[in-house]
């Protein structure tokens, strides 16, 4: 066999922080091939992100790193990348190892055009001229199938969307032909359908390139039909490590049963989803986050979830009161984007064109679709955090469209919501305690402040923190927990209905698997009315009694979940349902067979 591309041997990174050191990679080694797919597969704080960037040296000054990364380098020969000096490491980051970063908002330059920050690249590293370079960005950003390439070339990043940034990076990275590409959760919090276009490009670049590609994710069903091998990252440690195949089909450690068990599928029938603590034991104190160990799930035997589970699906079958609790009926939602130059016109966008549905006391309705269909546009509407231009909200028999700010107040006591980014959402100056009894206090519900202190104490213990955590502050928690606490503070007014939008978009699978299983607990217990807007076609199946299908604005197609997963009618829900990653061995099989006829057509 030839020499691997990459030889990484007891890599160790640690980090000096107050509390002492922070161990973040621990002893591990790899290798990966010439033109190979490698993923590392883990949850956040398992060491993975920090693998990456420490082979482009792109840690801060104080991580200090023990062990080779020996790197088969076309200009200096075989070199060991973190003994090379920034001189000769400049020759090597860019140009024969890339990287593609999760955020590519935070990534590109807001001031600068897209295709100048590409040409820049090809300027740093190759001897060309800029008529050449800016040629060359346009075929670049052909094969990553960017549409309009001109308009994109002269685009600023905020006016592309999310995927369209995405494919920006990837053409920067692969401007100068790498051979060998670092991808770091490039498809996190993107659409399935652009997440499911991003991973066949990457797949044909690698194959047509022979370029060898390091996939860094946290979910595993994403890597499925893209790796050739898969390592199983834990703690800073590679716990298991395997083909794709072995992987899927005969998982060894507790920790990649778990990855693979927490996450909703489309097949799953099951109203309670497995969790980390059903694989592994409970560790001691302190080597785990608050997050991964859920009071209500340490104790809780197999026998009583089993029960809870059977309850959750006879309640998800029962048919819904004929009375409505919200009647949406033929709402617009229109905005006006403003001219950069004089001259210019403004342009009218339809965001919401005639949504109207119902939703029965007790359900949960799902709102899916691709950024930029209106859902979460709908959501806010709903409250009227947005104005609708047209039509009318009726909660509870109440039409909300001529309520006064004040009345309006008043009301959403009941109506309640759950917004994405948890972090944006509290007050950064304000312990979380007291941003749990702040709408407490702002509605004048319980008598005085310490009977308010008493309920969050137990909305606290509900969504499982600890008594704790009421003086602490928003950075010293984790997303995980952050959206817990969003939960409580949601809960704290005692609302017949919530709104959920994109919830756990951006959390780890057992994370996710833990904060949708307290959402369908405190459904029960609370008896909530959920209206769970999400890109996800395998969360919303899970959660949702019906679903609501949106593209530009509109509804599309509606009807119960399971009928809409098992007989789709509209082309565009049959596009969202088989871009959704299975994970299934039978995929498995037919996307390598697909790749091998991909490579034996390139090589012919």
């Amino acid at each position: 066999m030839a020499s691997p591309i990459l030889q990484v041997e007891q890599l160790s990174i640690s980090f000096q922080a107050e509390q002492g050191v922070v161990q973040a990679v621990d002893s591990i080694s790899f290798q990966i091939q010439k033109g190979e797919a490698v993923a590392i597969v883990g949850e956040s704080g398992s060491g993975k992100t920090v693998t990456g960037l420490s082979l482009m040296k792109l840690l801060p000054s104080a991580a200090q790193i023990t062990g080779s990364a020996v790197f088969n380098s076309g200009q200096l020969g075989q070199v060991d990348l973190y003994a090379l000096q920034e001189k000769q490491l400049q020759k090597i980051r860019g140009q024969e190892i890339s990287i593609v970063f999760q955020d590519p908002m935070s990534s590109l330059n807001p001031v600068i055009s897209c295709g100048k920050q590409v040409a820049e690249v090809l300027l740093l590293h190759l001897p060309i001229s800029k008529k050449e370079a800016y040629s060359r960005v346009q075929e670049l950003f052909e094969l990553v199938k960017l549409p309009n390439p001109d308009r994109i070339f002269r685009s600023y990043p905020h006016e592309l969307s999310g995927g369209q940034k995405q494919r920006v990076m990837i053409a920067m990275a692969m401007a100068c032909n790498p051979s060998l590409l670092i991808a770091d959760e490039p498809t996190t919090a993107l659409d399935v359908t652009v997440q499911a276009n991003l991973l066949q490009l990457l797949n044909q670049l690698r194959l047509e390139k022979e370029m060898a590609l390091l996939f860094i994710s946290h979910d595993l069903g994403v890597v499925a039909e893209l790796a050739d091998r898969i390592l199983v990252m834990y703690q800073g440690r590679i716990v298991e490590h395997g083909t794709v195949l072995q992987i899927f089909s005969n998982p060894q450690h507790p920790y990649t049963k778990a990855l693979l068990a927490c996450r909703p599928t489309v097949k799953m029938q099951a109203a309670v989803l497995p969790t980390l603590t059903d694989f592994m034991p409970v560790p001691e104190e302190g080597t785990l986050p608050v997050d991964a160990l859920p009071i209500e799930e340490q104790h809780l035997p197999v026998e009583k979830r089993k029960d809870e589970q059977a309850v959750l699906l006879s309640q998800q079958e029962q048919e819904a009161p004929q009375k409505p609790l919200l009647q949406v009926q033929d709402i617009h939602v229109e905005f006006t984007r403003g001219r950069i130059f004089f001259w210019q016109q403004k342009e009218q966008i339809q965001a919401v064109n005639g949504v109207s549905f119902e939703v029965f006391p007790g359900e949960t309705i799902g709102i899916v679709g691709e950024s930029g269909c209106g859902k979460t546009t709908l959501g806010r509407t709903l409250l009227r955090l947005i104005e609708p231009t047209a039509g009318k909200v009726v909660f509870n028999g109440e039409d909300w469209s001529n309520l006064s700010k004040e009345e309006l107040r008043k009301r959403r006591k009941n109506f309640q919501m759950i917004f994405q980014d948890p972090y944006a959402s509290l007050n950064p100056n304000l312990a979380i305690g007291q941003a749990i009894m702040e709408p407490m206090q702002v509605h004048q519900v319980l008598k005085n402040q310490w009977e308010r202190k008493q309920r969050a104490l137990a909305l606290l213990e509900t969504v499982s923190l600890l008594p704790e955590h009421f003086h602490r502050y928003p950075h010293e928690f984790s997303g995980g927990q952050l959206q817990r606490i969003c939960i409580a503070r949601a809960l704290a007014l005692e609302p017949t209905c919530i709104i959920c939008d994109e919830v756990v978009s951006s959390l780890d699978v057992s994370v996710q698997a833990q904060v949708l299983n307290l959402l369908n607990r405190l459904k029960q217990e609370f008896n909530l009315t959920l209206l769970f807007i999400t890109h996800d076609l395998s969360v919303a199946k899970f959660m949702s009694n019906r679903l609501l299908v949106m593209d530009r604005g509109q509804i599309v197609e509606q009807g119960p979940t399971q009928q809409i997963f098992s007989s789709p009618q509209q082309p565009y829900t049959k596009a969202l349902l088989q871009a959704i990653p299975a994970g299934e061995i039978a995929d498995i099989l037919a996307a390598q067979e697909k790749r091998n006829a991909y490579k034996a057509s390139i090589d012919e």
